[in-house]
């Protein structure tokens, strides 16, 4: 049991899954901006378009029988999906562009060592005698 929570816990401590984790939990918080965006800010824009100056979130279709369809509510969240589709978009391009700079940048070719650079005077000299 002990080498199982060992393992456990390496595992949980590795560094992709903490990333992942905060990568959740930021997430989260963002989709709550989102959301709060397209419920606060733009339903109200789009309901003066649809008439009646009303929140599009309450636009419904009702169906015989008492059921409504809640196009508003699809609306928004085809519009949740294509905002956080969109912010994901920029974040990879922007991420992609980054290391296509950092692989781009050769590396310096590393300074001789104290050994090379006295065989170099050495052969230097050589060639002078010679």
């Amino acid at each position: 049991m002990k080498k199982f929570l060992r393992e456990f816990k390496a595992f949980a401590m590795r560094g992709n899954v903490m990333d992942l984790a905060v990568g959740v939990i930021i997430g989260g918080a963002f989709s709550n901006i989102t959301n709060s965006l397209v419920n606060d800010i733009i339903n109200p824009i789009l309901g003066i378009f649809t008439g009646g100056n009303m929140d599009l979130s309450a636009l419904c279709i009702h169906v015989s029988g008492g059921g409504d369809i809640m196009i508003g509510s699809f609306i928004n969240a085809v519009l949740n999906f294509l905002i956080m589709a969109f912010v994901i978009f920029c974040m990879m391009k922007g991420i992609n562009l980054f290391h296509r700079k950092k692989e781009a940048a050769p590396a310096a070719p590393p300074e001789p060592s104290a050994e090379e650079k006295l065989l170099t005077e050495i052969r230097d000299l050589l060639k002078e005698k010679a």
